[in-house]
């Protein structure tokens, strides 16, 4: 039986129709007149705070705790602001798919596993009307590696469930070949989805224990 499901955000609930990688491209303009380079950057399945890392060391820019505050603040100003100006939406079946565990009678924690810094994930989630049925998770502000990430959000679920957790008891979601290793990183049952950037195909190469093109007519039994 599942005890905790983790979901990825980007491309797996929600496209933001660009807003992150416009956001972060805006945001270097702004504090470090950084003007190039940044959106043909692969942002897919990577972290925000090793995403920052990279374009500070590309630009000389020193990688000091103020440096990156000083980002992020500005960061989540336009990325609100960028939800509000483009079309992103809600991933095929995603919202469905989530309704129906939360009408599970041994309702599974449900977490996230992003590589959004927590804020950011807020900020995306409210703006789709999906936050609210995360009870934990993990995020790029605990570290910049998915790999990690992923063994925090186990942690919190355990600390929830009071004991440990089994790979087998965890189902994660998401849309990218690193979201498929993260899960494994943990010893994770893994869903991945084609609502992203990759192709089914792209993603059973990896061996998930699913690859669907989307999560329409889904049921939650399937993946128990």
């Amino acid at each position: 039986m599942l005890k905790l499901v983790l979901f990825d955000i980007d491309g797996t609930l929600i496209q933001s129709g660009g807003a992150g990688v416009k956001a972060f491209a805006r945001a270097f303009a702004d504090e470090f007149n950084v003007r190039d380079g940044v959106e043909t950057m692969q942002f897919a399945g990577r972290t925000d705070t090793g995403l920052a890392r990279e374009i500070f060391q590309r630009h000389g820019i020193a990688q000091t705790a103020e440096n990156f505050d000083r980002f992020f603040a500005r960061y989540i100003h336009w990325l609100a602001h960028n939800l509000h100006q483009l079309n992103g939406r809600i991933c095929r079946g995603a919202d469905d798919f989530l309704r129906q565990f939360e009408a599970m009678p041994n309702l599974p924690t449900l977490g996230l596993l992003t590589g959004n810094i927590r804020l950011g994930a807020e900020v995306k989630l409210r703006h789709f009307n999906l936050w609210k049925p995360f009870v934990t998770g993990a995020f790029a502000d605990d570290h910049h590696n998915r790999n990690e990430i992923a063994v925090m959000a186990k942690l919190r679920g355990e600390v929830l469930a009071g004991r440990k957790i089994e790979g087998d008891e965890i189902l994660v979601i998401g849309d990218t070949p690193l979201d498929i290793e993260c899960g494994r990183a943990i010893g994770a049952k893994v869903l991945a989805v084609a609502t992203g950037q990759h192709s089914v195909a792209e993603l059973a190469v990896h061996r998930p224990d699913w690859a669907l093109p989307d999560l329409v007519g889904r049921s939650v039994n399937d993946f128990a």
